[in-house]
């Protein structure tokens, strides 16, 4: 029977090292030409939109999808795993800290192989819900010493400093500004709902790498064109899903600022077939819209390992 994981399930066995970990494996197979992944689609419901988007990873024995509708109110994910072999569903899984985990893992994978090796700063843009992740990723992949965090709101940057500090055991500081939180880093993420860009390509000191995280609409965008003119390196999780929906590299391609054929896979960047940087004044750019694949890597994991823990409840079917 089919497995039912909660949230506190997925939290129990789910850690940032095994995230990134999985969410690495599924670049890999999407390079190795293993695994496919199929980019999100929105269908309008009335009052937002039903979002699902699906990937297959035969070599691994999985295939499934995610789902959340977006509305009034806070968004449901879920994510459905089917086994490969006998095409039958082996779990339902309640995402949302999952999706928060791997999309941390996803930035912490491109830093791995884009940032410079030596980078120990990070200032980040954004102090919402995916924050906390974003920034636990990069520690992981990088010897990172410090931290600064800015967002709009005092409180919120405030409280998410104290809290990564703590858990992290880094210096972690509020700033008042994204100009003062970018200012020298080795690594800056980018995690905000904006409209309009937050982070400008003048404030990027030569080495820095960005991970731009936050949006994953066409209509919206993050950086502006500047971070992208002045990126040697500009990689996306999935080319083909940015041409739908990454609006911080449709505008300025759009512009001539650049081309698609500059912007490469993460998987290519993964595996070598690319280099995530050629010198150590090189500024890249890693453009994250979220893939399936992530989820269906790490859901496959968090599955195993909770069904060894005896965690979940059988569904009767």
């Amino acid at each position: 029977m089919a497995l039912y994981l909660t949230e506190e399930d997925v939290a129990a066995v789910l850690t940032m090292d095994i995230a990134l970990e999985e969410v690495e494996k599924g670049f890999v197979h999407l390079a190795e030409g293993t695994a496919f992944n199929f980019p999100r689609n929105r269908l309008p419901n009335g009052r937002g939109s039903f979002n699902f988007m699906t990937a297959t990873a035969p070599d691994l024995g999985v295939m499934g999808m995610k789902t959340y509708g977006v509305g009034s109110g806070r968004s449901r994910f879920y994510v459905y795993l089917y086994d490969t072999n006998t095409t039958e569903l082996i779990a339902l899984i309640e995402a949302n800290g999952m999706g928060q985990v791997r999309t941390g893992a996803a930035s912490g994978v491109a830093t791995k192989y884009m940032a410079r090796a030596d980078a120990s700063t990070v200032g980040m843009i954004g102090s919402g819900y995916q924050a906390s992740t974003q920034l636990e990723a990069v520690c992981r992949v990088r010897d990172i010493t410090s931290a600064r965090i800015y967002s709009r709101t005092q409180e919120n940057r405030e409280r998410l400093a104290s809290v990564m500090e703590r858990r992290l055991g880094i210096d972690v500081h509020p700033v008042d500004s994204g100009q003062e939180c970018v200012d020298g880093a080795d690594i800056v993420n980018v995690i905000t709902s904006a409209t309009k860009p937050v982070l400008l390509g003048e404030w990027l000191s030569p080495g820095a790498h960005v991970n731009a995280a936050g949006n994953n609409h066409w209509m919206k965008q993050e950086i502006d064109y500047e971070v992208v003119k002045r990126s040697s390196v500009i990689v996306a999780d999935d080319v083909d899903d940015a041409k739908i929906e990454c609006g911080d590299l449709v505008y300025p391609i759009d512009r001539g600022i650049t081309t698609w054929n500059h912007v490469r896979n993460l998987s290519d960047v993964v595996t070598g077939q690319v280099a995530g940087r050629t010198s150590d004044d090189d500024i890249t750019l890693f453009e994250s819209q979220g893939l399936a694949i992530e989820d269906i890597t790490v859901g496959i994991r968090v599955y195993n390992m909770a069904r060894d823990q005896g965690l979940g409840r059988a569904m009767p079917f």
